[in-house]
């Protein structure tokens, strides 16, 4: 598609590029993208064909202990292109010069583009100082090269101006666990399909296969439970402010807030078994998420705990009644797994 970026002092979006509220930053930004090339598609059903739930906990040295609800090792891009017939190919560079001039090539064609940052960085979130995240993605969806403005696609209604240095640095973070590393995305339409009842249910069956046999004890439904375990244990490892602060980073991980669509992404999956029900005829899928939203109104519980917790001056004081429900959350994650697993 070769379109320019607009008229000259002017900031506004790419012709045919359409914002929308979503839930996920990953699969909105992919939504935009498809919507833009011209393929109708909910974010539910690209979050489900690109096997996107999981669960994760780690506590790397010199990082803040991370409760993650997202999974898929090849990457939810790649693996939702595959299952829709898109070449989805990922970039990444440690040269900001390189990487600012293969952005600048695609605005100025015409071309929204998939991008990886830390969200600390960007100006309209009302994030704390210290807060940092590079592994949010957005779409830069306008460019106006006169006044070194892009506007960026996230999960709002609202399209942001933002200037072309603040987002570089977002690009280029070194923050850890997740630094973003300069990292985009193209896509190639030419070969787009809908999805197969056969990628839905391979799409599955990755997503039972992470959470019942994970590789290593931090992911999965055994995840969920070492993740109860070692956080009793912050208040001996972690400071003060440090545990304020991974309390209130773990509510946003579960919640809604962090870009999860709530409930530590188990509405988004239970919403997509709707859909995967419709597309393969299985109406089991559905019943099944019915109790996957039950099982997202625990995790609902478990992340007002830790916000409540992040208030307090000692916020160990709640960290039991914030870990004690994931033992039955892990329970009943388990048996939804191997019913579905058993489904497909």
């Amino acid at each position: 598609m070769t379109t320019t970026a607009g008229t000259p002092g002017m900031l506004r979006p790419f012709p045919e590029f359409a914002n929308c509220p979503t839930h996920h930053c990953v699969t909105g930004s992919l939504r935009h993208i498809y919507n833009f090339h011209g393929y109708r598609i909910s974010e539910e059903l690209l979050f489900g064909l690109g096997s996107g739930l999981g669960f994760a906990y780690f506590h790397l040295k010199d990082t803040d202990p991370f409760f993650g609800g997202r999974a898929n090792k090849d990457g939810l891009e790649k693996t939702a292109g595959r299952r829709t017939g898109v070449a989805v190919t990922s970039h990444a560079t440690s040269s900001a010069r390189v990487a600012q001039h293969e952005l600048r090539q695609l605005l100025v064609a015409g071309e929204p583009v998939l991008v990886y940052l830390d969200m600390g960085f960007l100006p309209y979130f009302d994030l704390p100082p210290d807060y940092h995240f590079g592994g949010h993605v957005v779409v830069v969806a306008g460019y106006e090269p006169q006044t070194g403005q892009v506007l960026v696609a996230d999960r709002d209604e609202q399209l942001h101006p933002v200037d072309w240095d603040v987002l570089e640095r977002a690009r280029g973070s070194t923050y850890r666990p997740f630094p973003p590393r300069h990292t985009w995305y193209t896509f190639d339409f030419s070969h787009a399909r809908d999805p197969e009842p056969d990628d839905v249910r391979a799409a599955i069956a990755d997503v039972c296969d992470g959470m019942l046999h994970p590789p290593i004890a931090n992911l999965g439904v055994r995840g969920i439970r070492k993740a109860a375990h070692e956080t009793l244990r912050w208040p001996q490892v972690l400071d003060a402010g440090a545990l304020r602060r991974t309390c209130f980073t773990t509510s946003l991980m579960i919640d809604a807030r962090g870009g999860t669509g709530g409930g530590i992404f188990r509405y988004l999956y239970a919403r997509f078994l709707d859909e995967a029900a419709i597309i393969t005829g299985d109406v089991h899928l559905a019943e099944l998420g019915y109790e996957l939203t039950a099982i997202g109104d625990l995790w609902e519980d478990v992340a007002a705990t830790f916000a409540a917790a992040a208030e307090l001056d000692d916020p160990a004081e709640l960290l039991a009644p914030a870990t004690t429900p994931m033992y039955d959350i892990a329970d009943r994650e388990e048996l939804v797994w191997q019913r579905l697993k058993a489904l497909v």
